[in-house]
Formats: structure tokens, sequence, C-alpha cells
């Protein structure tokens, strides 16, 4: 009979896949540092097969089979994850621990209106918060570190399945006497010669604020490229300082952002100005209708916060 490798050896991988280091990968494991190598290396000899590269030194280099392992592990884990997961939803529809995550250029402006109508809707359910990037979602959802995510779509989510909820148009966002501020729209050519302010790399506005104005596309750099800022009040502070012009999302808008600025609000024009708010989740996940149910919740929610 084949003994198979156990779950928690299988978490120790990933860990440590993950983090590159023994100690916290430990910390992430809730284990000793002693007890995660023992973990793994009694794996290597159950599997009779080298996982780590023991020649690399104190760095952390898996063999190219480990690495294929780290990645069936998760596989693995997902599908462990599962079981419970489709008993959870059996017993317990919207009830039980389910760990959301969401993108800082949404969580500030819609979370406030959205978790009292959760407590409400749905009292027997328990929601566990995560603020970041797409991209460090999108992998603690592949990781099934994460249940479901609010964000921006379309996104790059390994596969996911999607859920749009609203559609949260794209404000100019202009100094006081700002040449533009007289116009009732403005059109994304407008923007080309201004100084066009954005979040950093990695915020998926930031992409979404240079497609939409055609910048993207055509690989025009220009003075965008010279500012960047880590949250959407840190835009609004800058563009307030006559530092250049920003879009922000309504959402942001409707929440009061700019509210004391004294800033020029205006809409984009054209088609595509605007971004689509959506759910996504890993495909065939058990807890599917869950997250469709609330989905179905957030449209009504966007769009009393779009207002």
């Amino acid at each position: 009979m084949t003994l198979l490798p156990s779950p928690q050896q299988l978490r120790y991988l990933v860990a440590l896949a993950e983090s590159r280091h023994f100690g916290r990968a430990a910390h992430a494991c809730s284990v000793t540092q002693s007890t995660l190598s023992a973990g793994l290396l009694a794996l290597e000899r159950q599997l009779d097969a080298a996982i780590l590269d023991r020649d690399a030194g104190r760095h952390v280099v898996f063999t190219p089979l480990g690495l294929e392992l780290v990645d069936r592990a998760r596989t693995a884990l997902s599908a462990l994850a599962a079981v419970t997961e489709a008993a959870l939803a059996a017993r317990e529809p919207m009830g039980g621990p389910l760990r959301l995550g969401v993108i800082p250029t949404i969580g500030p402006f819609l979370l406030p209106r959205l978790m009292p109508t959760l407590r409400s809707a749905f009292p027997r359910l328990k929601l566990y918060l995560r603020e970041d990037t797409t991209a460090n979602l999108a992998d603690r959802l592949s990781a099934n570190r994460l249940d479901l995510l609010l964000l921006a779509l379309p996104c790059d989510c390994a596969g996911a399945e999607a859920m749009p909820v609203a559609r949260d148009a794209f404000m100019v966002a202009l100094p006081p006497n700002h040449r533009l501020a007289d116009e009732e729209q403005i059109a994304p050519a407008a923007l080309a010669t201004e100084r066009l302010l954005l979040l950093e790399d990695g915020h998926c506005l930031r992409d979404q604020a240079l497609a939409v104005c055609g910048l993207l596309a055509d690989g025009r750099s220009g003075d965008h490229d010279a500012f960047a800022a880590t949250s959407l009040h840190t835009l609004v502070q800058m563009v307030a300082s006559g530092l250049g012009v920003t879009l922000l999302p309504r959402l942001a808008v409707a929440a009061g952002i700019v509210e004391g600025t004294g800033l020029v609000l205006r809409p984009l024009a054209g088609t595509g100005a605007w971004r689509t708010l959506g759910l996504a989740w890993r495909p065939n996940a058990p807890r599917a209708a869950d997250y469709r149910a609330l989905g179905s919740h957030l449209v009504d929610t966007c769009w009393d916060a779009l207002q």
C-alpha cells in the first residue's frame, strides 16, 4: 500500500514555496521551524525523491521535481478544502466563514455600505477581509487562502469564475481654474497633453486609466510616469496641490473623496470610460451558489453607492 503525504506535509511544502524561508513558513503553519523541517525531510524520504536542493546553502531552492510537487500540493489542498466547503454549503447556506479579498480602490468606498447590509441579510455569515492588489489577491485565491474576490473585471485570476455587479464610471479630477474645467465632459484625447497622475504599478486602476485614455495602447509615456501614488486619497491631494489631473472612479467620488478640496469633477467621455466591478471565485467552487447570492445582493448595494 502506497503511503500518501499528509495534508500537513503538503501545507509545509506550499508555505515554504511561498515564503522561501523556513522560519516564515513555519510561522505561517503555526509550528516550530524544526517541526516543519522534519516534516519536509520525512516527505522526501517517504517519496524517495529530492524536493529541495541541499547544495544551495542557506537559500531555499527547489528541484524541478520539487516545483512540480508544489503545484500538485496546491491542487490537492484545494480539493481537500472543497470537501469541507461542500458540506458547509449543504448544512448552512450563506453561513460560516467566508474569506473575501478586495482591492484598495473599492474597499474603503464600498465596504462601509456593504458590511451592515450583509450582517442584516446573512446573520450567520462570518466575513474575513483582506485588502491587497489584484495580483496578490489572485495568488491567494489560487492558493485557497481566499474564497472570493471583489475587484475590477476582467482580471487575470487563473480561469476563475466571475460575476459582474456594477459599472463604475470614471471622473476627471481637475484643479480649480484648469483649462478643461468649463467642459461638460472631457474626451480622453484632451488628457493626452496633461500631466496624468496615477497609482503606482500593481494597482489595476493604473492600467485601466492608461487604457481608457489611449496611453497604454499607443505606448506614449509622458509625464504620468513621473508621479505615482499609493492610494486614491493621495492622488486627490496631489491634484489639489496643482501637480496634475487624475481619473477617479465614481464609487470613490460618491463616497466623498474630494469633499473640501475644491477640485472640479467632470465625466470622462467616450466608450469604455468606466470599470466593471465584480466578484471572482475558483472554478467549480462548492459554494458558488452562495457567492452568486452575495453578488445579487451586491448589485443593489453598488446601485445605491454609485448614486
